[in-house]
């Protein structure tokens, strides 16, 4: 049995040494036939650089005029189309104007029924009033004469021994009741409004005014006029619409005067200054390109959707009217422009984690060579350290596919001119 089982050791010794004799042979033919890599290379060299950075932003007009609905009502007529260019004063749109009517006479009636209730408070009251406090004073003064005159007669009749004492005590208290009426009758109508019914007086006429006042605004708002020279941008409504009141109506703004309004990520502030230059584009015009400088830079942070971002002010210096307000635009801010600067295209460069760095070649091999860049255009990237004007990088493999690598044998082929 021993015999069987050691033939079958031997055999399969056997097979894993030829199966190890066949790897190596293979390896050893790959290593003899290996081809090189072919990459595309291109020497360093000078170049003016330009750094940018762009972002979306949306068209705005400086001053615009923004007519209102004053309440809710019917639009009646419309003057103007969009496109349309309208001097100061020039009419625009009229809204019905039945109900600022309405409420304008309203308004006059409570004013003049708030000025006639002033008016009788500074003359004691209302003419029926008056009348009747000045007839209660007549009355009392005719009691009391006529209580004197009998109190005087009784006293006559009392020394002649024809009246008694309480006689004369009765005639007394009748004029002393009569005093009183007259004094009591004159002072009511002295006192009849207090300082307080003044001053609340006072108080409803100046509201009914006001009310007044608003009532006279509201129906001259319902004949809307351009305060501005300019071109209606906007005309969001149509005759017979029923709007409801601050509703959008008409705008006009002069249409040379724009502004961008554009937000910046947060790490990309720092570099924005005011006067920098900037080109606009918008996907309508695509050939055409305004050109603009930054106003004001962001002052703070906000939160833009998922994004942390300052809002900049892009002043266009160039608009001639083709460039419509709330138009979704590109902007592209230049930040920093240098001349005659040692650079590569950035797609030379790699980046491992905080390491930078381009591929060269040595003695047919790739090496990693770590580098310094500096400022950054959207096609090079300058070289502060790491290379030399004399030096070649690698941009990528000639051929798809083939992935590079430190120590990779390569055959360099020059870029080819586009």
């Amino acid at each position: 049995m021993a015999q069987p089982e050691k033939k079958r050791s031997n055999s399969v010794l056997l097979w894993v040494a030829g199966i190890a004799v066949l790897i190596a042979i293979v390896f050893s033919i790959r290593a003899v036939t290996r081809t090189e890599v072919r990459v595309v290379v291109v020497p360093v060299s000078y170049q003016n650089l330009t750094e940018t950075e762009s972002t979306n932003g949306k068209v705005e007009p400086v001053d615009p005029f923004y007519a209102h609905a004053p309440g809710p009502g019917v639009v009646q007529d419309i003057y103007v189309g969009e496109g349309e260019h309208v001097s100061a004063g020039q009419a625009l749109l009229k809204m019905d104007d039945t109900d600022a009517r309405s409420r304008l006479a309203a308004a006059e009636s409570t004013l003049a029924e708030a000025k006639l209730q002033l008016a009788n408070l500074e003359h004691g009251g209302s003419s029926d009033e008056t009348l009747s406090y000045r007839g209660n004073i007549a009355s009392a003064r005719l009691e009391q004469a006529a209580a004197a005159e009998n109190l005087r007669a009784v006293q006559s009749l009392q020394k002649k021994g024809s009246a008694s004492a309480s006689e004369v005590a009765a005639a007394q208290q009748r004029l002393d009741a009569a005093k009183l009426a007259l004094s009591s009758a004159t002072a009511h109508i002295a006192a009849h409004y207090t300082a307080d019914d003044r001053a609340a007086a006072e108080a409803r006429e100046h509201d009914a005014e006001v009310s007044l006042q608003a009532a006279q605004a509201a129906l001259r708002d319902t004949d809307v006029h351009s305060p501005i020279s300019g071109t209606v941008y906007s005309v969001p409504v149509s005759e017979f619409d029923f709007v409801q009141a601050g509703a959008d109506l008409v705008s006009v703004a002069d249409l040379n005067k724009l502004l961008v309004r554009a937000y910046f990520d947060e790490p990309e502030i720092g570099k924005l200054a005011d006067g920098q230059p900037v080109t606009i584009t918008w996907a309508a015009k695509p050939s055409r390109i305004w050109h603009g400088h930054i106003e004001h830079v962001p002052s703070t942070i906000i939160n833009y959707f998922t994004r942390n971002v300052g809002e900049c002010l892009i002043t266009v210096d160039d608009a001639r009217g083709d460039l419509p307000p709330n138009s979704n635009v590109l902007v592209n801010v230049t930040e920093e422009t240098r001349q005659h600067v040692l650079s590569v295209p950035r797609e030379a460069l790699h980046t491992d984690g905080s390491r930078r760095f381009v591929y060269t070649i040595s003695g047919g091999k790739l090496q990693q060579t770590p580098i310094h860049p500096g400022l950054t255009s959207n096609i090079d990237v300058e070289i502060l350290s790491g290379l030399g004007p004399r030096d070649t990088v690698v941009l990528g493999p000639a051929d798809p596919g083939q992935e590079l690598y430190n120590g990779l044998a390569v055959k360099p082929v020059e870029k080819t001119a586009q």
